[in-house]
């Protein structure tokens, strides 16, 4: 199938490693002009050095701490004007720290709608002026399946990232009118470094190793495994492209049947 992705103009946020790497990579095969976002700015250069040299692709690196509410003004603003415009947004940020409700205290639940969640709105806000500009304007917002199962001991991401989803499915309803898709992705456990943290921080808790950690969540799938980077940047890459161009609102889980509800 072909995508009618080439020579489209993709920002992509929190993409120094993890989905947001895999995605800005899967972007690059399929031939989209890509600029990408972290906070560290040797991380982030490295990122886009390595995709470059696989693909050989100008990829635009753009540093940008989305804790601070300008960041992702000024970083929306250079890509657009780096790539002359805007036709595909992916919001991402790493999650919030593991734990149990009351281990947190106001700061820490007002730091992880910052980054979370205000960090999606500004994002898109900033972006918008130039998606309008598209012909084929695509966000995608990066969650989790937590928000359909909540994952025991992330209280943090588990009710922040479900505002993620309202704001993704209201902005699919009022924004359709312009030619903007809205859709989400609510990833299962995937071997990124954040997976590889959480299950660090399970086997101290129940005095267990990493690798018996692994095993036990790689069971919840029918699969009996973790999902690979690739496997989510597939649908990522598909639901951003002109070949989904009737798709929009849609929660899509990617977690190989580790989600286990109907709807």
């Amino acid at each position: 199938m072909d995508l009618k992705l080439r020579g489209k103009r993709a920002l992509v946020f929190g993409a120094s490693r993890g989905l947001g790497y895999a995605t800005a990579r899967g972007l690059a095969i399929e031939g989209v002009q890509l600029a990408i976002n972290s906070r560290y700015v040797e991380n982030i250069e490295k990122a886009a050095q390595r995709i470059s040299d696989e693909v050989e692709v100008d990829v635009a690196p753009i540093p940008g701490d989305l804790s601070d509410p300008l960041s992702p003004v000024e970083v929306t603003q250079i890509a657009a004007e780096k790539l002359g415009g805007l036709d595909i947004l992916v919001t991402n940020s790493g999650g919030p720290p593991a734990g149990d409700f009351e281990n947190f205290q106001d700061e820490d639940w007002i730091k992880a709608v910052d980054i979370n969640f205000l960090s999606h709105v500004r994002s898109i806000r900033a972006a918008l002026p130039h998606l309008r500009q598209s012909g084929s304007a695509s966000v995608l917002t990066i969650t989790s399946y937590s928000v359909k199962q909540p994952i025991p001991h992330l209280v943090l991401s588990n009710s922040i990232r479900s505002a993620t989803v309202g704001l993704t499915k209201t902005l699919a309803l009022e924004l359709g009118g312009d030619g903007i898709r809205f859709n989400s992705i609510l990833p299962g456990w995937t071997k990124t470094e954040r997976v590889y943290e959480l299950m660090t921080h399970r086997a101290k808790m129940n005095d267990t190793t990493l690798e018996e950690e692994f095993s036990k969540q790689a069971k919840e799938s029918p699969f009996k495994r973790m999902a690979e980077l690739e496997e989510f940047a597939n649908a990522a890459v598909f639901l951003v492209s002109p070949a989904a161009s009737y798709i929009t609102g849609v929660m899509l889980a990617v977690d190989g049947g580790m989600y286990k509800g109907i709807l």
